[in-house]
């Protein structure tokens, strides 16, 4: 058996073998693991967020399995002229970002909305988001995305790839808050959850 179909087996995304699945998803698979465990490792250096004494019980970080149905290619309805929000912090500051324009996807045949923001000087994207799960089995204050930029305009909205902010893990750290316009209904049941050793 191919270590993908391993994989597949042990995430329980099959009932048997791995024929219900294309060679491009046993790919992609085996590329989100190799990924979450680049950054277990990351998690255990002194530059994380961890404290000495997470470090010391970390045994990795929670996962939904891995969810095809919740990963989209999307075109941004950009605003003409983009503005700019202040976001709360988690420690009661502010942080200042562009809004973009808003990203559409379907779920379970309805609409869903989020609203793509970057840094001031148009560096890097910024997707945070709260959904159904958040305050669950998923942090409180919510999640963040990095949506993929495709060759035609489009982006890459991969919900497997959603994690924790590092205020999730230790207090001392400061993290931009998802705005209102960015809670989803249902549950985003893919991507990053709850840190059990959370410092508050």
């Amino acid at each position: 058996m191919k270590r993908a179909c391993a994989v597949l087996v042990v995430l329980g995304l099959v009932a048997s073998g791995c024929q219900r699945h294309t060679p491009e998803q046993r790919d992609y698979v085996e590329s989100l693991m190799e990924l979450r465990t680049r950054k277990d490792r990351s998690m255990q250096s002194s530059d994380g967020p961890l404290l000495p004494e997470q470090r010391a019980r970390f045994k990795g970080l929670s996962y939904y399995p891995p969810n095809f149905d919740l990963v989209f290619e999307v075109a941004l309805d950009r605003l003409a002229a983009p503005d700019t929000l202040q976001f709360p912090t988690s420690q009661s500051g502010f942080d200042s970002f562009l809004r973009l324009g808003t990203l559409r996807f379907q779920v379970r045949g309805r609409e869903q909305r989020l609203t793509l923001f970057s840094a001031l000087d148009g560096s890097s994207l910024f997707l945070p988001f709260r959904d159904a799960t958040s305050g669950g089995s998923t942090y409180g204050a919510g999640r963040y995305l990095e949506p993929e930029p495709l060759t035609d305009g489009r982006f890459r909205l991969d919900f497997n790839q959603a994690y924790n902010p590092y205020c999730a893990y230790n207090a001392q750290w400061v993290c931009p808050l998802p705005p209102a316009e960015n809670e989803l209904e249902f549950e985003v049941t893919a991507g990053e959850r709850n840190f059990p050793l959370a410092a508050h």
